[in-house]
């Protein structure tokens, strides 16, 4: 059960390539062409079952808000270490005010969750992780 959970932006993203030539770690990526309900399944299994580390990258491309709703759940779930990183570049001042007062929701859970454009630290911490 040593594996990295890849949530977060989808939206045609790049971040989950650039991270994964950075850790050194097994992950899943639940990124896919057509999401099915096959696919729902077999990532509530990684989750659950094989993924320790639950990792959320959240970025200005963002469609939707449920990964957020994830973070925030992992963050709760006992056993399992959630990473919360939000890359700021495009959001308004308001929508910062409101991820920041999610991080510091995720952080009182238990979670790790900071704002920056960083994406290193996020390879260093999850490398951290599996030491």
């Amino acid at each position: 059960m040593n594996k990295v959970f890849l949530g977060g932006t989808c939206a045609g993203t790049t971040w989950r390539d650039t991270l994964v030539n950075c850790i050194q770690v097994d992950y899943f990526n639940p990124v896919v062409d057509d999401w099915t309900e096959e696919c729902q399944s077999i990532e509530e299994a990684q989750k659950s079952i094989n993924c320790n580390v639950h990792l959320y990258v959240i970025t200005a491309e963002m469609i939707g808000v449920f990964s957020i709703a994830e973070a925030v759940n992992s963050s709760l779930e006992k056993g399992k270490i959630t990473i919360f990183h939000v890359i700021p570049d495009g959001f308004s001042k308001s929508q910062i005010k409101s991820l920041e007062a999610t991080c510091n929701l995720i952080s009182r859970n238990g979670g790790i969750s900071y704002i920056d454009n960083e994406l290193m630290r996020t390879a260093r911490v999850i490398n951290f992780c599996f030491k």
